[in-house]
């Protein structure tokens, strides 16, 4: 079973891929793209069946590599607020990517 720690590092790894995208895509086809692209793949999938308020989370935060406070600011929520949103889409992704690992859908 995947732990909420487990999930956050992931989630910390796929920020830090999407803040250098460009450089992984140049370089891509130079060498093996990186492991990373798995992980990327895996949780963009699980999140598609997200709530749409869960689903904004994880653009902000892990896409557009915002700050839950820089989020806050724009969508108008408090830090508090998106603590627990984002909170509620690491259940989320524990819940989905446990269903996964079960069905033996998980690679």
């Amino acid at each position: 079973m995947l732990t909420l720690n487990q999930i956050r590092e992931d989630l910390k790894e796929i920020r830090y891929y999407y803040s250098r995208k460009e450089m992984f895509d140049e370089h891509s086809g130079n060498i093996a793209p990186n492991a990373v692209l798995d992980k990327v793949r895996k949780y963009n999938e699980a999140v598609k069946t997200a709530p749409p308020q869960l689903y904004d989370v994880y653009i902000c935060l892990y896409v557009k590599n915002y700050t839950q406070e820089g989020m806050g600011d724009e969508l108008g929520y408090t830090l508090q607020h998106i603590n627990v949103l984002n909170k509620r889409l690491l259940l989320f992704l524990q819940s989905v990517l446990q269903d996964e690992g079960e069905n033996g859908d998980e690679k």
